[in-house]
């Protein structure tokens, strides 16, 4: 495998870990302090990516609450894309 395609997996296993991780923040309801930052981070790296798959998928209603979807979407498109590149 080239560098390049290495480097490639690198990063693409690197953003979906990231994406776990946003996931698992999400579900917090209040981080404490030394958390924020790193939530903010995390957010800043996935955030740009998961407002185009908003707009694509909006949110489910489930009574007075709303699931979204698009870090779902976006995981299963990085493993197919891990898959096909890796």
């Amino acid at each position: 495998m080239s560098i390049l395609l290495s480097v490639v997996c690198f990063v693409l296993t690197l953003y979906l870990f990231v994406l776990i991780v946003r996931i698992i923040l999400t579900w917090v309801s209040s981080l404490p302090d030394p958390l924020r930052p790193v939530a903010r981070f995390v957010g800043s790296l996935t955030d740009p990516v998961l407002r185009h798959f908003r707009g694509l998928i909006p949110p489910v209603r489930l009574g007075g609450a709303a699931l979204d979807l698009s870090p779902i979407l976006l995981f299963l498109l990085l493993g197919l894309l891990r898959g096909f590149v890796c």
